[in-house]
């Protein structure tokens, strides 16, 4: 079962590297710039603009895919049982 887990956590892993890439380095080193100045509260952090940008960003990594991808990652997991 241990082995299980190892395995759906590396699978997510090389899943978010893969949305991940969807972005140019520029775009991720920017998105990580926007994450960190907005300490996590973008509304308040943030101006309207790079709200704005954040959002464009992390929608070209396909958030609901990667969710969804993941999920199906991590219930294959559990099914082996």
């Amino acid at each position: 079962m241990f082995w299980l887990r190892v395995l759906a956590a590396a699978q997510i892993a090389l899943l978010v590297r893969r949305h991940l890439t969807k972005l140019e380095r520029d775009e991720r080193a920017r998105l990580a710039a926007l994450v960190a100045k907005s300490k996590g509260r973008p509304r308040r952090n943030l101006s309207a603009n790079e709200r704005e940008e954040m959002l464009r960003l992390v929608n070209k990594l396909e958030p609901g895919r990667l969710g969804r991808d993941a999920f199906g990652a991590a219930r294959r997991g559990w099914r082996k049982r």
